[in-house]
């Protein structure tokens, strides 16, 4: 067994981060290939883009959407739109193995009936970045949001419900799942600069699916 498989399956278990807050150590190793696989046939319909924010920025992010409604931005600003704007049509329908996943976690951190109707798909290469902001464009916060790590680790910023509020580092490794609502549903988050790595299910990307309930 490769030796980054090894440490991933040692971590395993829950760590609380703060209230309303946890990362699920490994909780999506089992069915990561499955998920992967998923993902294949939503990319078919939906690929990977590098979308424009409104202030004129490409996102160094890959991003695409499955479910409901995905997550959009241009330069009429950010929003969540039932329609693909690249090809005109829905978003592809969220796959069962995601929405259960995305259930599973969200019940194993204390939100019971969680149902999310998006589900936001990042690709990361080596050198991408996500700045610290707030998930707020849903209707429904009081629905947590769920994000699975896949590929390549990354350190993810935890930070506080105000931007300046300097942030704590949490080392992400493929199959980690973490999930916060509640008092912690609007704390600022980000990732640092993704370092060159290898990963035998994703090459040099990490894959990230985070799962809200927008309407």
């Amino acid at each position: 067994m490769h030796l980054f498989d090894e440490a991933e399956l040692s971590q395993t278990g829950r760590e609380e981060l703060c209230p309303g807050a946890i990362v699920l150590r490994g909780f999506a190793l089992a069915g990561a290939t499955t998920l992967l696989e998923a993902l294949g046939h939503i990319i078919i319909t939906a690929p990977f883009r590098h979308m424009v924010t409104p202030g004129g920025f490409r996102m160094s992010v890959a991003m695409t959407n499955c479910g409901s409604y995905g997550w959009v931005t241009d330069h009429t600003g950010y929003r969540y739109d039932a329609t693909d704007p690249e090809s005109g049509q829905p978003w592809p329908k969220m796959p069962g193995v995601f929405l259960k996943l995305a259930q599973d976690a969200a019940a194993s951190a204390g939100f019971e009936d969680f149902t999310p109707d998006a589900c936001l798909i990042n690709r990361y290469a080596s050198g991408t970045r996500l700045s610290l902001h707030q998930d707020k464009n849903e209707r429904d916060l009081n629905a947590p949001i769920v994000s699975v790590s896949l590929g390549v680790p990354v350190i993810f910023l935890w930070g506080g419900l105000r931007r300046e509020v300097r942030p704590s580092r949490v080392p992400l490794l493929h199959g980690d799942v973490m999930v916060w609502g509640g008092p912690a549903r609007l704390r600022y988050h980000g990732i640092l600069p993704v370092k060159q790595e290898y990963h035998p299910l994703t090459g040099s990307h990490r894959i990230n699916l985070t799962f809200r309930k927008v309407a």
